[in-house]
């Protein structure tokens, strides 16, 4: 898959904090009943589960091992040879 344009819209500088992280496929889980969501640090997709999650939220996706940072599929896929993602075992 080719590497996002260098002007794509979802760069914020996220190099500084996820480049060559290690990443696990998750369902989405709220930190505590007074976080219920997460969002995409790319693009801002809503990671939300339950009865008031809206229809477009994504019921799981990438997160860091440490569980900070959540990616949706798509921009994973988008950066990861850019970015040096890896991806390991949620088992």
């Amino acid at each position: 898959m080719p590497t996002p344009a260098p002007d794509d819209w979802r760069r914020q500088g996220q190099e500084v904090d996820l480049a060559g992280r290690c990443f696990e496929w998750r369902e989405y889980r709220a930190p505590s009943p007074e976080w219920d969501h997460d969002h995409c640090e790319f693009c801002w997709a809503k990671f939300m589960v339950g009865v008031n999650a809206p229809p477009d939220a994504l019921p799981d996706g990438y997160r860091t091992v440490d569980g900070d940072d959540w990616v949706c599929p798509q921009c994973f896929e988008d950066f990861r040879d850019e970015f040096g993602f890896t991806v390991i075992s949620s088992e």
